[in-house]
């Protein structure tokens, strides 16, 4: 079986995971909603949990001063949560940092998810996988990848060109389980908290939704299938 090469401190990584037999993982407000939680309190060398606090819903705990996750594993530069799997984007900030926040985003929402449910086993399919983003070109096809990943709710063909573009920009920028917004709009949906601003700085404008089409087709089409 192959070995995943070690994430690089300091690098950028497009990485995802899908539920396992491609299942549902989210089904309700709340279960995105605990997946964004974990997405802020695993991002540290410190164990926070929800479970531990009184008040569990997302805003609460983002909003949490007495919050201690200790240094940061990761940045996150953008993210989205689909009915059946995941699309994050990090930088890696201390070795083996990627791998450490990962598996514990992903084995806390898993016992979330079964202990709801009353389930047991695998939640998602195997590890999750890690594509490195090789340069600032890659990165800006990566970035609106992410973001307008949840275009295939509205748009089942869009990476195929077909869609209304008005209509699909509307639906994306109103789309809670992704930062499309927060990349756009800084601080308006609080989602700041678990992403950083750093990823705009490879920007001298922000692109037209339009331009961000184009350049996550053009990602999409460099993919391995089933991403």
């Amino acid at each position: 079986m192959a070995t995943r090469e070690p994430c690089v401190t300091d690098e950028w990584y497009h990485c995802y995971n899908r539920g396992v037999d491609k299942r549902r993982v989210f089904g309700h407000r709340r279960d995105y909603e605990r997946f964004m939680s974990l997405l802020y309190l695993s991002n540290g060398t410190k164990a926070e949990t929800v479970s531990e606090r009184f008040k569990v819903d997302l805003q609460s705990i983002l909003a949490d001063k007495h919050v201690d996750r200790g240094e940061q594993l990761v940045d996150i530069g953008a993210f989205a949560l689909m009915p059946t799997h995941v699309h994050l984007l990090l930088r890696q900030l201390q070795d083996n940092g990627i791998a450490r926040f990962m598996q514990k985003v992903f084995t806390g929402y898993t016992m979330y998810f079964n202990s709801r449910n009353d389930r047991t086993g695998s939640l998602f399919s195997g590890t999750y996988k890690a594509k490195h983003i090789r340069d600032d070109r890659y990165l800006k096809q990566v970035v609106p990848y992410i973001l307008l990943n949840p275009a295939e709710l509205f748009a089942p063909e869009w990476k195929r060109g077909k869609c209304d573009i008005r209509m699909l920009r509307r639906e994306i920028l109103a789309y809670p389980y992704a930062s499309v917004d927060e990349f756009f709009h800084a601080n308006k949906t609080g989602l700041g908290r678990i992403t950083t601003a750093s990823i705009k700085e490879y920007y001298d404008a922000l692109p037209s939704f339009g331009a961000m089409l184009r350049d996550a087709r053009a990602y999409y089409a460099d993919l391995p299938p089933e991403v």
